[in-house]
């Protein structure tokens, strides 16, 4: 035991000696060029000096020290940007150094990480109750906005829970139930729904419901097919769009159903999300026209903008008499053998069968009989109730359910808990989780939790990924991390004055050139391109250089591209017009990365930094002068590139903006709303420039080259990190090194192909082990 113990200490002592040689001969003389200038011979810029220790052993265990040194050197922050940089070879060999023999990272056993329990977030609690009820449940309407850490509100630190939102938690559980299973659910009157998208012009098709102006006359007509004779409850939800101030237009809303008038209402200005417009008429079997018409009232006023109606959908519940009824689909759900019998036993043996069913998908596991107990008493007690029944009893069993921190918050059980020193592979039930919730952003469905029952999940993973990437509920994956990633969720929301950025003096004017349809359409061009990229397996740089992309005629015409007709997005190439393609040439990029009246090199450059390559630039230092500053000393009429030389001369603002701000000017191109222009305020617009890595471009084409290319390992290790932290809810930190450099290696290897990168991760340790708690 004791020369057992005197071989570690000695092959310790030997590895610290030999790290300390590596950092004299390897490491040390470059900091002596890179960073001793600022850091070191008595110089400590920030309070920081790298070369004052006691010790070097002392030195080189410091993880306080070199965890800044790592970050800053990894993401291009340190040497400043006006220094002489590291050669690519040399920042590998330092940062390879510090994570080998600081760090003491082992590529061949990489750290899973630490895992934060955490509640479902808005989007995952509407995707579940979904799932599991059929409800589509308004989360914006019930809770509060989640926080983002890392960049994407999945985080779980900051996924915390506070009594008053626990109390909204219980009142929606009642309500989600109370829709999945309403009274006299056994039997419902027949629902059929027509979308907005449904009702459509008989002069042009693609004028549809989803956008009919207050400024004409205009009258849209759906033909939905009536079962039966009778009378039926007709429900318009629809929204009004277009200005985002207060306007006087009006307009008249009138609907007919079959011929017969349901109501008429005036409309005027207004946010609410849905406006119910409700009432009730006699339909005959057959088809039945259903008809939307808007007349104008009252002018918008003086430099107003332009409204109109937005249809969202047409609920006919009927017919009324109860002559005909079926099962609702919560109903048909929850009561997987329709409606229960009379006989007390067989209705605890139903309930006993349902709440098993239902509780081990909402908690994401087999539930131990002890629970299930508890839930058939709640059943077995509402319903021995006087003026209750068995439906009742399940309504109050599931909404118990849905209080549950067990479906609130995604728990896994620790295989090895009590021991941080030791990583353990997930269970099978916690990976389903794990899958359903990146990919479905939801809860497992039944053939994922079957597998992982029977423990051939892992075994089948594969097949799993494919299937799920298949599945219509993939869309979620492609909203919530492009959403996030690529923030084209904001792009509906940034304040914006179209009339300045068009050179208009009246807003209306404006409203005719940009509305929010086109910032709809801007958001899922660039969804449809990375979803494009993902289920082709097209190289995932395709984003960044891609020669085509996904347009209807309004956003084509907007951004001057001809032969594109009709409301449906198209596959478009691009080829004869360089200019376009990639989510740099995007609307939606170009617009959230652009101030209210004009562009933003520097947001522009910062967004590509943090987003694409992975490289995001220091805080701006206190008292940054405002560009407008730069604009008076400039003379008249500068253009954005005059501004941003004077602004950049200032000795703060130099080194920043050399990471920033030739990237943004390649971009300049495009105004604030991403059309393309050539010239500024009549001077011809320069877009050429130098990354600071050195390579050299002459406009926005041979940028989207570069990046694609000569950066493309950026990126590609950019987006691993991106989509891993959305992947597993937590930060990217320094022993997530090794998993990161997997990834890039993966996609180099398979051709970029996003798919890979997905099962790359869904693979690494971060994904499928866990460290046991303390």
């Amino acid at each position: 035991m004791i020369r057992g113990f005197l071989v570690l200490l000695i092959s310790t002592v030997s590895a610290i000696a030999d790290t300390g040689e590596d950092y004299k001969k390897e490491i040390e003389p470059l900091l002596d060029i890179y960073c001793y200038s600022c850091h070191g011979d008595g110089t400590s810029k920030g309070d920081f000096a790298m070369d004052e220790f006691e010790s070097l052993s002392s030195h080189l265990d410091d993880m306080n020290h070199w965890l800044p040194v790592w970050r800053n050197i990894r993401s291009q922050i340190m040497p400043p940007s006006d220094e002489d940089q590291l050669e690519i070879v040399e920042k590998k060999k330092v940062l390879e150094w510090i994570e080998r023999s600081v760090f003491r990272l082992d590529p061949e056993h990489p750290d899973p990480g630490r895992v934060t329990i955490r509640r479902l977030n808005r989007n995952e609690y509407r995707y579940a109750v979904k799932d599991l009820l059929g409800v589509e449940f308004e989360t914006e309407d019930y809770f509060p906005p989640d926080d983002s850490g890392y960049g994407f509100d999945n985080n779980g630190d900051v996924l915390s829970i506070s009594p008053l939102l626990m109390e909204k938690y219980i009142s929606a559980a009642e309500e989600v139930v109370m829709r999945a299973l309403p009274k006299g659910s056994s039997r419902q009157v027949p629902v059929k729904v027509i979308e907005g998208n449904k009702f459509q012009q008989s002069e042009d098709e693609n004028e549809t419901g989803r956008w009919i102006p207050f400024k004409e006359k205009s009258r849209v007509v759906a033909h939905p097919e009536i079962k039966w004779d009778g009378e039926y409850e007709v429900t318009v939800e629809y929204q009004i769009r277009g200005a985002a101030e207060a306007t006087d237009q009006e307009a008249v809303l009138k609907v007919k159903c079959g011929g017969k008038e349901l109501g008429e209402e005036v409309m005027g200005w207004d946010q609410r999300e849905i406006i119910k417009l409700q009432g009730t008429v006699p339909l005959k079997k057959g088809r039945s026209a259903f008809e939307v018409e808007v007349t104008p009232e009252k002018p918008a006023g003086d430099g107003q903008e332009e409204q109109a109606l937005v249809v969202h959908r047409v609920v006919i519940k009927g017919p009324l008499g109860g002559e005909h009824r079926e099962y609702s689909k919560g109903y048909r759900m929850i009561f997987v053998d329709g409606e229960p019998s009379g006989n007390a036993a067989d209705k605890e043996r139903y309930a006993r069968k349902i709440m098993r069913s239902f509780v081990s998908r909402a908690f994401r596991r087999p539930i131990e009989d002890p629970t299930i107990d508890r839930l058939v008493a709640i059943v077995k007690e509402v319903d021995a109730q006087a003026g209750k029944s068995f439906e009742d009893g399940i309504r109050e069993a599931i909404t118990t359910c849905l209080c549950s921190p067990r479906f609130l918050f995604r728990v896994e059980i620790q295989p090895e808990p009590d021991n941080p020193e030791k990583v353990v592979l997930l269970d099978e039930y916690a990976l389903a989780s794990r899958l359903s919730f990146f990919l479905w952003g939801s809860v497992p469905d039944d053939e994922l939790l079957s597998l992982a029952f029977n423990k051939k999940l892992r075994a089948n993973l594969k097949e799993q990924v494919k299937r799920m990437l298949g599945d219509p509920k993939a869309k979620r994956l492609v909203m919530d991390f492009v959403g996030q990633w690529l923030q084209t969720r904001d792009v509906t929301t940034v304040p914006l004055e179209p009339h300045r950025i068009l050179g208009l003096r009246r807003r209306d004017d404006a409203s005719r050139i940009f509305n929010v349809r086109l910032l709809d359409d801007m958001r899922i061009e660039t969804e449809m391109l990375f979803e494009f990229i993902l289920m082709n397996g097209r190289p995932v740089e395709e984003m960044i250089s891609a020669r085509y992309s996904f347009l209807n005629e309004r956003l084509a015409k907007f951004y001057g591209i001809e032969g594109v007709a009709g409301e449906d997005f198209v596959p478009v190439d691009l080829t004869a017009h360089p200019e376009r393609g990639g989510v740099l040439t995007h609307g939606s990029y170009l617009i959230v990365s652009s101030n209210p009246t004009r562009t933003s090199p520097v947001k522009r450059g910062l967004f590509v930094l943090d987003n694409l390559l992975g490289t995001p630039a220091p805080p701006p230092p206190p008292n940054t002068p405002e560009l407008e500053e730069a604009s008076r000393e400039a003379g008249s009429n500068p253009t954005m590139r005059e501004m941003m030389q004077i602004h950049r001369d200032k000795p703060d603002c130099r080194g920043c903006h050399a990471r920033m701000d030739p990237i943004g000017l390649g971009l300049e191109n495009f105004d604030a709303l991403g059309r393309y222009r050539v010239t500024e305020h009549g001077k011809p617009i320069d877009a050429a420039g130098e990354l600071l890595t050195g390579e050299k471009f002459a406009n926005v084409a041979e940028l989207k080259e570069i990046l694609a290319t000569d950066r493309r390992d950026d990126f590609y290790r950019c987006l691993s990190e991106k989509l891993l932290t959305f992947a597993i809810g937590r930060g990217v930190e320094y022993f997530d090194a090794p998993t990161i450099d997997l990834l890039v290696d993966r996609l180099k290897k398979k051709d970029g192909k996003l798919e890979e990168l997905i099962m790359g991760i869904i693979e690494s340790a971060p994904f499928q082990k866990r460290r046991g708690s303390d």
